[in-house]
């Protein structure tokens, strides 16, 4: 409870570290301490330190369960603040790849957003000569600040092609105005007034895109420098921009289809360039996403058969870490005497296999002197007296290598009925845990014996208290009758009262009596307790000492072989 109280930010003046040898006066003050602070954590279940005290579980577990949940809301918001401020910290001093490459994107970025606004900012193309008309109202200024940028504005209505055709049109020169003038117009008078107006204001500029369409020596140099077949190509896509350049400038000079058609011609060439760049993009990407896949492939089961040989490593190293060295060192012998046997036993069927084909050999070859020398029956009976003695060795080779596998089966088994010392201090562990729960249940039992005890004698005390009342209310209108009863009423009254007071000093000296022996009691635990803590202290240290006696006796066995 102090530890919920504390983790929801609340003050509780009292010390964490556990003190199983409290006082009762240190536990009744945590008690309070622990009552006054739920109130101002608004818990809506209410406690009495006698309760805590008394180990009151009905009225303490609602208690419990609502701290246990407002630590765990309170631990969630600090994780969130403190992560965040964490990873603001972090980010003042360090960087991650990401934001190292997020910077390099951003200054490519800003790089490319200045070239395009460099490329495509607004260019002047005409410029009012010097002796022309001055502008008198603000509109005629506007819009001929406009026309100088290329720009033609006043329409309020227009055609869908013409409305098209006007915001990459330039006006003509002075020579053609008239030429301009001369072709039929089916707009209204306001249309008209706008195109005089504009065209009045034409009268009085200059162009100034007298140099586009002429290389520099830089441009020139560049180009030659480039192998012919890409200064063919160069030529030709210049040759097609002056052309689109020469068509823009003059667009009344040019049809609109065959506008129309010189922009598809150059959107089919772009097209079919950017979808052969495509193409090839797509196989390197193809490719690379086949190698790719291989790989992790390959790395997945290469991570996976490293995970299991740790696997495998970690659980022999526990195992080897967990087990006796005495036993492990003798079970270590007897695995290599058994490797040992086996492969004195591979030798011996090899040398067995050597020696029949050897023995067949001869047997061949004596059949065949015998056959020579008609002399069969001596040579088979020599043989047959080798066969039955090989027979006869093999046989107790046999049961002797039996005999041994039966000895280090045996020895495998009394390893096995020997217990390691994990698997005692696992079964010390489960006695502790049985004792424990053993001695809260007595405990829990005796405490409703006390209960039921308790209850039992306040409900005998209260009914003779009943009783005395009774008899004292049915005997009270008799003793009133006259004066001797009433004398005699009075001496039982007080005959009645000194009965009680003695059976109060009774009961006085019986609760003095018993808190003695409590006092007793939890004297002779608490010696107990320091006993135990010497107990498991001791116990400690003498595992410590087999540890590096084990540890010695090894050392001086391996320096002794």
């Amino acid at each position: 409870m102090t530890w919920c109280i504390t983790t929801c930010s609340f003050d509780i003046d009292v010390d964490l570290l556990f003190q199983e040898n409290s006082t009762i006066g240190q536990k009744i003050a945590l008690t309070e301490k622990i009552v006054s602070v739920l109130p101002k954590m608004k818990c809506p279940h209410r406690l009495e330190p006698h309760q805590i005290q008394g180990l009151d579980f009905i009225h303490i577990f609602p208690v419990i369960q609502w701290l246990v949940k407002r630590a765990i809301e309170t631990r969630e918001e600090m994780g969130d603040y403190v992560r965040s401020y964490s990873i603001s910290q972090f980010q003042k001093t360090h960087r991650l790849p990401e934001d190292d490459e997020f910077m390099q994107r951003k200054e490519k970025a800003l790089k490319t957003v200045t070239d395009i606004f460099e490329v495509y900012k607004p260019q002047r193309k005409y410029k009012r000569q010097t002796g022309a008309e001055e502008l008198l109202d603000e509109e005629s200024k506007v819009h001929a600040t406009l026309l100088e940028y290329g720009r033609r504005y006043g329409f309020s209505r227009q055609a869908g092609k013409t409305e098209q055709a006007e915001d990459k049109k330039a006006v003509l020169p002075p020579g053609l105005a008239a030429a301009g003038r001369a072709e039929p117009c089916d707009e209204d008078d306001l249309q008209a007034a706008e195109e005089l107006r504009i065209k009045t204001l034409m009268t009085g500029m200059a162009a100034m895109a007298t140099e586009e369409g002429k290389l520099t020596a830089s441009t020139v140099g560049q180009i030659v420098g480039l192998q012919s077949d890409e200064i063919k190509q160069i030529v030709s896509e210049y040759a097609e921009k002056q052309s689109e350049l020469s068509a823009e400038e003059r667009p009344e000079r040019l049809g609109a289809a065959q506008q129309h058609r010189r922009k598809v011609a150059s959107l089919n060439k772009q097209i079919l360039q950017k979808t052969k760049l495509l193409e090839e993009l797509q196989a390197k990407c193809a490719d690379l996403q086949a190698k790719c896949t291989k790989a992790k492939e390959t790395l997945t089961e290469v991570k996976n058969y490293s995970e299991k040989l740790d696997k495998e490593l970690a659980a022999l190293e526990t195992i080897e870490s967990q087990a006796d060295s005495g036993i492990l060192q003798s079970l270590r012998a007897l695995v290599a005497m058994n490797e040992n046997l086996k492969s004195q036993e591979q030798e011996f069927k090899a040398h067995c296999r050597e020696e029949m084909e050897r023995l067949q050999q001869n047997i061949e070859t004596l059949k065949a002197e015998a056959a020579e020398d008609g002399e069969e029956q001596e040579p088979n009976k020599i043989i047959e007296q080798q066969y039955k003695a090989e027979k006869e060795k093999l046989q107790k080779i046999r049961l002797l290598l039996a005999r041994r596998n039966r000895e280090i089966a045996i020895l495998q088994r009394k390893i096995d009925e020997v217990p390691s010392r994990a698997e005692l201090t696992q079964y010390q562990k489960r006695f502790i845990e049985l004792y424990s729960q053993v001695s809260a249940t007595h405990k829990e039992t005796k405490q409703f014996f006390t209960l039921y005890n308790t209850l039992d004698d306040k409900k005998v005390y209260l009914e003779k208290e009943v009783n005395l009342l009774n008899s004292i209310h049915d005997n009270f209108h008799q003793a009133m009758a006259s004066s001797g009863s009433r004398e005699q009423f009075l001496r039982q009254m007080e005959q009645i009262v000194e009965g009680i007071k003695q059976n109060r000093m009774k009961m006085e000296k019986k609760k003095q009596e018993n808190k003695m022996r409590r006092d007793q009691l939890n004297d002779e635990y608490l010696e107990l307790l320091e006993k135990q803590r010497l107990y498991f202290k001791t116990v400690k240290e003498f595992k410590e000492e087999c540890r590096k006696n084990e540890m010695l006796l090894s050392k001086l066995k391996a320096s002794s072989s």
